[in-house]
């Protein structure tokens, strides 16, 4: 077929406006990783702005890494992603399915309640007099338990259920399984495009965690990996063991970005996949 010149000049556009946005996208992540590998005079001399550097120190990372709280911090956030997205996806899971079963009993109410709670909250003082007084201050599970299921996530894996062959369901029911193997042996491999999306979700929440930590948590070995890099990034100065070489603040800020932003940007392209497919097969029914 033989492109006009108006089609190839739209081309021509729609290219140079994705590379324009593929540029906007790297330029911070480029921005972050140079200045966090930058030694301290090339700094200075750039007035901080720096996107190749001449030389590469990993001072910063080793300042990080030895002489602060993020090696701490960063098993409690691993250990909060861990458990708590299998907590939410398990929990999720058992909620949706039920719900995507049309002869439910007080299905509709159930779902009128769900989507109150995606307009209406309970409040940040009653749910902080909830969360002391089943004695969950100070602990892992204040980060985890408060947010284990969002309701949003509950309706898209309730459509997703629904939008399954219900014949499924009846030759299963007719072989005499019951509706926990109909939900883990069936249900649960056919939605693997859904789980991935949601868990996706769950993951990033978790690993952020912030607030929730600021709220229930005083002991500072229980920080998060969040709530360590806000306290570097306030910093004023900070100095290597070493009197010959000063590690710049800004370098440890972007250093700290780098730590807590790697792990999401290495898990995500593997899970990428899923998500536009499991977010539209979830959101065919309402």
């Amino acid at each position: 077929m033989v492109k006009g010149l108006e089609d190839r000049l739209f081309n021509v556009f729609v290219y140079a406006v994705l590379v324009f946005c593929a540029l906007l996208a790297i330029f911070p992540i480029l921005y972050v990783v140079s200045v966090s590998i930058t030694p301290f005079g090339e700094v200075l001399r750039n007035g901080g702005f720096i996107l190749i550097p001449r030389d590469v120190t990993l001072s910063a990372y080793r300042t990080l890494l030895t002489q602060s709280n993020l090696p701490q911090a960063f098993k409690i956030t691993v250990l909060i992603t861990v458990v708590g997205t299998a907590v939410n996806l398990i929990l999720t899971g058992l909620m949706a399915y039920p719900l995507s079963r049309k002869n439910l009993p007080g299905r509709r109410i159930f779902l009128l309640m769900i989507v109150f709670t995606l307009i209406f909250s309970g409040g940040l003082i009653p749910t902080y007099l909830i969360v002391k007084s089943v004695g969950l201050i100070d602990s892992i599970w204040a980060m985890i338990l408060p947010n284990a299921i969002w309701s949003f996530n509950v309706l898209i894996m309730k459509s997703f259920f629904e939008g399954l062959p219900e014949e499924l369901f009846e030759s299963a029911r007719i072989d005499g399984a019951k509706e926990f193997r109909i939900l883990f042996q069936i249900v649960t491999p056919l939605s693997v495009p859904v789980i991935m999306t949601i868990g996706l979700f769950y993951l990033v929440g978790h690993w952020n965690e912030f607030f929730q930590a600021i709220f229930y948590v005083t002991d500072r070995t229980l920080f998060p990996l969040q709530v360590i890099v806000r306290e570097i990034l306030m910093q004023s100065q900070q100095t290597l063991e070493n009197a010959d070489n000063i590690t710049p603040t800004q370098t440890l800020q972007m250093a700290a970005v780098m730590i807590a932003s790697l792990p999401v940007l290495v898990v995500y392209p593997f899970i990428q996949k899923y998500f536009t497919k499991g977010m539209l097969l979830g959101s065919i029914k309402g």
